[in-house]
């Protein structure tokens, strides 16, 4: 570990896909890596709507907050992607009830494809708390 970068496994997340870690604490921030609505008892993409889909991904960010001393509340840069855009009112609606007062910074891109064939990742810039 270096002394200005420290990496976050989180235990009960979906494993890394690839090779980065969950999350990386530095300078007073936690970036957390996009998260996709696998189901961590499982393994397997969440097949039901897209509401579903981004509750997924924003429990899955919550466990990955957790292993690195924080919460989601603590947001304070979220980005979406959606392979869809016209879902952005399902998914507005899921993830507003993660954020019902003082939500942090957002984006929602549309993109061509995300990884393993999920149709919504999200990935998030926290602050440490204090």
């Amino acid at each position: 570990m270096s002394h200005h970068r420290e990496t976050v496994h989180a235990e009960g997340a979906p494993p890394a896909a690839g090779p980065y870690s969950h999350a990386v604490i530095s300078n007073g921030l936690i970036f957390l890596s996009g998260q996709t609505p696998i189901d961590p008892a499982t393994g397997q993409l969440v097949e039901s709507s897209i509401g579903d889909q981004t509750r997924r991904c924003l429990d899955n960010l919550a466990v990955v907050a957790a292993a690195a001393g924080a919460q989601l509340s603590d947001a304070v840069r979220v980005g979406i992607y959606v392979t869809d855009i016209s879902t952005f009112k399902e998914v507005n609606e899921a993830y507003g009830a993660y954020f019902e007062t003082d939500p942090p910074a957002r984006s929602t891109i549309g993109v061509a494809a995300l990884p393993l064939g999920a149709d919504v990742e999200i990935d998030m810039v926290l602050a440490v708390p204090d």
